[in-house]
């Protein structure tokens, strides 16, 4: 784990820039007849495990109010 602020940083860029590009291929792949739900439903817990991992980092970069 690493609490360098510029890697905290570099680490939340990678994750919003998956997390976007996951909600693009989501909604293509809603879009198109036929979409496999199976791979949707992973698509979409994956989606939801990145949002965490954002929430996670970007607490990281936030001081603490109560110390």
């Amino acid at each position: 784990m690493t609490t360098n602020p510029e890697q905290i940083a570099e680490t939340l860029l990678e994750l919003r820039s998956e997390h976007r590009k996951l909600d693009e291929l989501i909604i293509d792949l809603t879009s198109a007849p036929g979409a496999d739900q199976l791979t949707l439903t992973r698509l979409k817990r994956r989606k939801l495990r990145l949002k965490d991992q954002i929430i996670y980092w970007e607490s990281k970069i936030i001081p603490d109010l109560d110390a």
